[in-house]
């Protein structure tokens, strides 16, 4: 069924304009207001959010999009955050909220409807019994994630089509696009994560995840904040010893013993040396020539091998990590030159 409410709550006066897709600002936005007060935590995850879009050009003028809800605090999150960006934005774009009810056991069907009808944003939910297909089909006791995703992610394509969605958004945040390439590294042998756009594998959606700058801990500070009507997943919630549940314990104990650790393994997935990888298929190996200094050349290379000298932030930042009370280790790298005894 099909709901669409307006808002009419007053938009806060201090709300700071951020930085949008570059796009030329159209004259004839329509002016949009927020049915909740932004907090400043609210306005600093927008900004974050809105560093997102801009980077990578998920939103355009005229996109309707399709945001996938279903009930957790990131999905809920998201939505918040794009409703957020429209009344700052120089760029139209409309929002339709879909939730997939997969006729779990104890679903609160009401839930949603009824918190929807509150935000001023158009919606739809989509019944389909999914739940009955997966434990039907799989043995007890086995994953249910993989199947699950591809029956969802086929209904919602399906739906956004149906809609005539431009955009499909989900709730993927910072801490999921690591666990997924610690994931692929350990178990599926590839540097493969998740990618904040993409085009759905049928070539017909775009994909986007506007979350993907945020800390999943500053998510759960705002859904606290805010005290969303959270739904728990009775289908792979109860999964506990998934892998993805084990790598994402991985990163919160490293979160914990070494702050930053996570914001710098997240740089690296925007920093990437092809070079200095072993893929054939990224960097041309054989071709490779002692053909002198050539700055463009090094430049290409992410530096030559100056990977291999030492970087006093890696070195000091590594001091750090291993504690004030550790052996303090050269600042050079050191060549034994005689034999030992």
């Amino acid at each position: 069924m099909d709901h669409a409410h307006i808002a009419t709550a007053e938009t806060p006066s201090d709300v700071p304009e951020i930085d949008a897709p570059d796009l030329r600002p159209v004259t004839s936005r329509k002016p949009r207001t927020l049915p909740f007060s932004l907090s400043r935590e609210g306005k600093r995850l927008r900004n974050v959010v809105g560093a997102a879009v801009t980077d990578f050009g998920m939103i355009e003028e005229g996109d309707k999009i399709m945001v996938c809800l279903s009930g957790g605090k990131d999905s809920y999150t998201l939505l918040d955050m794009l409703q957020a960006l429209q009344v700052v934005a120089p760029v139209n774009f409309e929002l339709i909220a879909v939730n997939l009810d997969q006729k779990q056991p104890d679903f609160p069907e009401h839930v949603l409807p009824e918190y929807l009808a509150k935000t001023g944003v158009s919606f739809k939910i989509v019944e389909q019994d999914t739940y009955s297909i997966v434990k039907r089909v799989l043995e007890e006791g086995k994953t249910m994630c993989s199947l699950c995703s591809r029956l969802r992610r086929g209904i919602l394509y399906r739906t956004a089509k149906e809609l005539g969605c431009t955009k499909i958004a989900l709730g993927h945040h910072r801490d999921d696009i690591l666990e997924t390439f610690f994931l692929n590294m350990f178990y599926g042998g590839k540097l493969k994560a998740m990618p904040p756009k993409l085009v759905s594998d049928n070539g017909e959606h775009v994909v986007i995840r506007p979350l993907a700058y945020v800390r999943e801990k500053d998510i759960v500070k705002y859904a606290n904040e805010r005290g969303f009507p959270i739904i728990p997943c009775n289908l792979c919630g109860s999964q506990p010893n998934l892998q993805r549940a084990v790598v994402g314990r991985m990163l919160e104990d490293w979160d914990k013993k070494h702050p930053g650790r996570i914001e710098t393994m997240f740089r690296s997935l925007q920093n990437v040396v092809p070079s200095h990888l072993a893929d054939t298929k990224l960097f041309d190996f054989p071709s490779i020539r002692a053909n002198g200094v050539d700055e463009d050349a090094l430049d290409a290379f992410g530096g030559g091998d100056t990977a291999f000298d030492v970087d006093q932030a890696i070195e000091t930042a590594m001091r750090a990590d291993a504690g004030a009370g550790a052996p303090q280790a050269s600042s050079a790298i050191q060549f034994h030159t005689s034999k030992p005894n």
